[in-house]
This record gives C-alpha cells, structure tokens and sequence, in this order.
C-alpha cells in the first residue's frame, strides 16, 4: 500500500490543491464528486495533474506539508516537469 501526495488543478495554471491520501484513484474520484472538500467544490478544482508514492504516511504528510508553503511559480514548474500537457491523470490511474 502506498501513500500519495498529489496536486489537483481546476485548468492549466489555475487554481491548485494539494492533498494526501492512501488510496489516489478514490481520492480524486471524491474530488471529482465534489465529495469532502468545500475548497475544491467551490473552485472546481478536479483535475489530477501531479501526484508523487511515498511508502510512509509521515513522509507523504511532510512532503503535502512542503508543497503547500511552496510558491506557486514553483508547483507549476513541478507540475510542468511531471506532466508537461497538463493532462488529467485520472484516467490512467484505472488502467
């Protein structure tokens, strides 16, 4: 089992969420169903564009911690690295 720190964006280099979770597939569906989060309901924020796997959740909460101080000059050059179409990653998840 692995543990997920991952980055949701409403369009490219819009509105950004970080977030954490054992289990990324149900996660971003949640998001998608505007489930459990007013910010990303209220933003629209649902688009999986960045995730990382981390073994342990201290290093997975520590990492999520890390990114959300960042500035976001710096998650989007992260985002742009990792997916540089900003392609929803959802889908790929359920292959």
């Amino acid at each position: 089992m692995g543990f997920y720190v991952y980055l949701l964006a409403n369009r490219r280099q819009g509105t950004f969420y970080v977030g954490v979770t054992n289990s990324l597939a149900r996660r971003v569906y949640e998001h998608r169903e505007r489930i459990g989060s007013d910010f990303t309901r209220r933003y629209g924020v649902d688009q999986l564009v960045y995730y990382e796997v981390y073994d342990a959740p201290d290093e997975a909460i520590r990492r999520e911690k890390r990114l959300k101080r960042w500035p976001r000059a710096w998650k989007i050059k992260t985002i742009e690295a990792f997916n540089p179409d900003w392609r929803d990653l959802y889908e790929d998840l359920n292959r």
